[in-house]
């Protein structure tokens, strides 16, 4: 093998490893929170119930109502109240937590409006847990969830939930 050759294989070996560690960052943006530039995928927006169902289980109210923008609105499934900011956000968790629930989708549909717009509407149910009995109970609800992207995160703006009519 002459010099020339030699230096030609490493010329392409290096090329080749910088377009991949690129193709490997360029990845890497899409998977993360913000899942870059374009429109998520439906699994992606369904991962955002995944991450708030985590978050109820931290117990936290002020963790779970930070996952609401600072005007988004809840109509919530077990409140007659409308809770249209940040605080009331916070106390309708902070009563809510208390029965330690446990959501499970049950059916959904995912709309992805644009890049930074997505709805995610179905029916869920949430095992609650009396705090003096112990006792279970199981709550089957409809629920809507509007998204938007601000500042590069997901954030709910409107979420309804409400029991299901026949119980």
């Amino acid at each position: 093998m002459t010099r020339r050759s030699i230096s030609k294989r490493v010329a392409l070996v290096t090329a080749t490893a910088v377009a991949a560690v690129g193709t490997v960052t360029a990845g890497a943006a899409v998977a993360g929170p913000g899942w870059g530039d374009g429109k998520p995928s439906k699994e992606q927006v369904a991962g955002l119930f995944d991450q708030w169902n985590r978050t109820l289980q931290t117990g936290d109210p002020e963790k779970v109502a930070d996952l609401y923008a600072s005007d988004a609105v809840l109509l919530p499934t077990v409140s007659n109240q409308v809770r249209a900011d940040h605080a009331a956000i916070v106390d309708y968790f902070e009563h809510f937590l208390a029965n330690k629930p446990v959501g499970k989708k049950i059916e959904t549909h995912i709309n992805v409006l644009d890049n930074n717009s997505v709805i995610d509407a179905g029916t869920y149910q949430f095992t609650l847990t009396d705090p003096e009995t112990g006792e279970k109970s199981v709550v089957k609800a409809r629920y809507t969830y509007a998204y938007e992207k601000r500042g590069g995160e997901w954030l709910i703006v409107n979420h309804h939930s409400s029991k299901m009519p026949e119980g």
